[in-house]
């Protein structure tokens, strides 16, 4: 089974679940998208905002593939370019923090651990363009059609609450904390070999 993460871009776009390719919960204010989806143009709108995106700020979304088929996505960007996060009540995100508004897995590529290999690789993505931290604005209830990630995920995943909300808290993702998942679990590993390996090469006594 292969596994590849790439960038978000107009050409894989499509590759989106077609409820999550049209919604503009976060892409225009509440107001604004009233009328885009009255009107029908949410796919144009989704576009015109990646793509906006992608030009003034850069990557702003992963997509990960299992054997060429989408199974998941996450998208990102800085606060100011996200008209929703100001209408959330435990808001404003922090201004050193870039905010995760969407991280989703296939429901056929549920429960193996994918939605952690999507934040790994958007933590290592914003880390190498000087970001310090993921914010995101969490989900208590957990809806099922919810367009905000659940806060039950982010809290597993080592983000912590920087302001609470009976149903919509703000959480914060350090960003070093994310970039060593993968390091310790190698480190410790090496470690364990090189254990292993000393104890078999010690001469026997006798």
């Amino acid at each position: 089974m292969s596994r590849r993460v790439v960038g978000v871009t107009l050409d894989n776009l499509d590759h989106l679940p077609p409820k999550c390719r049209r919604c503009v919960f976060w892409e225009l204010a509440p107001h604004i998208r009233e009328q885009a989806e009255e009107f029908g143009e949410t796919g144009l709108e989704k576009e015109a905002w990646v793509s906006n995106v992608l030009l003034d700020w850069g990557s702003c979304g992963r997509v990960l593939y299992v054997d060429d088929v989408p199974a998941g996505y996450a998208l990102y960007a800085p606060p100011a370019a996200v008209p929703r996060a100001s209408a959330f009540p435990s808001g404003p995100v922090s201004a050193d923090a870039v905010l995760l508004t969407s991280l989703r897995v296939m429901p056929d590529f549920e429960d193996g651990g994918l939605g952690r290999v999507l934040l790994q690789n958007v933590a290592k993505d914003l880390t190498k363009r000087g970001v310090r931290a993921i914010e995101a604005f969490g989900d208590l209830h957990e809806e099922a059609d919810s367009c905000v990630v659940p806060a039950g995920f982010l809290q597993q995943v080592g983000f912590k609450t920087v302001r609470q909300h009976p149903k919509w808290p703000r959480l914060r993702l350090e960003l070093r904390t994310a970039i060593s998942w993968k390091e310790d679990v190698e480190a410790a590993l090496e470690r364990l070999l090189s254990t292993v390996s000393v104890k078999t090469a010690e001469p026997a006594l006798g």
